[in-house]
C-alpha cells in the first residue's frame, strides 16, 4: 500500500520539483506547472498523464484509477486510489509526469546512482554549499571539451560558467560522485 509520504520521497530530491499546499491540498510543481496533487485527506492522487492514453489506463485497473472531476477533463490528468497502487507502479506514474514537464535533458537523472541527481539538482540552483561535499576530492570531470580534475577545481570552474547539462555517466566513490561525463 502506497501512502503519500512515499510519493514524497520520490518527488522531494527532483529537480526543479518542489511542494507547495493550495487551498488546503498539497502538490508538487515544476514552475507553475501541477504534476502531483493529493486529495485532501491525501488518500487520492491526481498526476500528469497523456489524455490520448488515459482511457486506456483507468480500463486496465477501474479500482485504481478514474477521470479527474469535469473541471479538469481538459488537461492531461489522471485520479488514482493511493491504497491501490504498488510502489514500482507509482514510482514509475509520478517520475513519468515530472518528466512530463521538464527540459529531455533532465530524464534521463533519477536513472543514476545517487548522488549524482542531488549533485545536479544542487549545481542547478548554484548551491555550492550543498553540492561540494557530494563530490568526490579526487573528481574526474568530462563535459564535452571541458576535462577537469579535483573537486575545487571543478567548483572554481563552475562558478564562472553557465550551469552545464545534466551528466550521462557517472561513477559513484564513497557515495560521491568520482567521474561526471557527458
Amino acid at each position: 500500500m502506497v501512502t503519500s509520504d512515499d510519493v514524497r520521497r520520490v518527488l522531494a530530491p527532483l529537480p526543479r520539483s518542489y511542494e507547495v499546499e493550495v487551498r488546503g491540498r498539497w502538490k508538487f510543481r515544476v514552475g507553475q506547472i501541477v504534476y502531483v496533487a493529493f486529495s485532501a485527506d491525501e488518500q487520492e492522487m491526481g498526476f500528469g498523464y497523456p489524455k490520448a492514453a488515459r482511457d486506456g489506463l483507468i480500463a486496465s485497473d477501474p479500482g485504481t484509477f478514474f477521470l479527474p472531476p469535469t473541471s479538469d477533463l481538459r488537461f492531461q490528468w489522471v485520479c488514482s486510489r493511493l491504497g491501490s497502487l504498488g510502489l514500482d507502479e507509482m514510482c514509475e506514474l509520478v517520475l513519468d509526469a515530472w518528466r512530463m514537464c521538464t527540459p529531455k535533458m533532465l530524464h534521463e537523472l533519477p536513472e543514476l546512482p545517487s548522488p549524482a541527481m542531488e549533485a545536479w539538482a544542487a549545481l542547478d540552483r548554484s548551491d555550492w554549499a550543498a553540492l561540494g561535499p557530494m563530490l568526490h576530492p579526487h573528481l574526474h570531470w568530462l563535459d564535452r571539451s571541458v576535462v577537469l580534475r579535483g573537486r575545487l577545481n571543478v567548483l572554481s570552474h563552475l562558478r564562472a560558467v553557465p550551469t552545464p547539462r545534466p551528466p550521462t555517466s557517472v561513477e559513484i566513490r564513497d557515495g560521491q560522485v568520482y567521474r561526471w561525463s557527458r
